[in-house]
């Protein structure tokens, strides 16, 4: 059987941004700052406050999920339930995070312009090695 290797690589993809925020926490305020963090969550991880270690963990966490997704719309596991709905809702979510960050800018003020434009980038490739592999399974979804 031959898998799909861009759902492989988006999986790839998102599992090593979970690993990244899994990182953190570990590695406290200075992998949080690495990895462009604002500096209230960099603050509040400084004085071992639980919310960032628990918000890097909730991440990491469905970002490992959506790469099970991934490799099951890919054919390299078993098939998960509504995998077409979820790789759409995860592709979606990983654009639209990518392009609208202008508007979900100001939310976030601590945040660098380098972070959002970087993250962004990063968003808008995983989306769209997502989108292809999405339309090249669709029809055995």
């Amino acid at each position: 059987m031959t898998y799909n290797t861009w759902l492989v690589m988006g999986a790839a993809l998102s599992q090593i941004a979970a690993v990244l925020h899994f990182s953190c926490i570990f590695w406290g305020a200075n992998g949080f700052r690495l990895l462009g963090a604002g500096e209230p969550i960099v603050a509040l991880a400084a004085v071992g406050h639980w919310y960032p270690r628990l918000v890097a963990f909730a991440v990491g966490v469905l970002l490992s999920v959506w790469a099970l997704y991934a490799l099951s719309g890919a054919g390299v596991i078993w098939p998960l339930p509504y995998v077409r709905g979820v790789l759409i809702c995860i592709t979606a979510i990983y654009l639209i995070r990518a392009l609208a960050f202008p508007l979900i800018q100001p939310a976030f003020p601590g945040n660098s312009a380098a972070f959002w434009v970087v993250s962004s980038t990063i968003c808008l490739v995983i989306g769209l090695v997502h989108l292809v592999g999405l339309v090249q399974v669709w029809q055995r979804l």
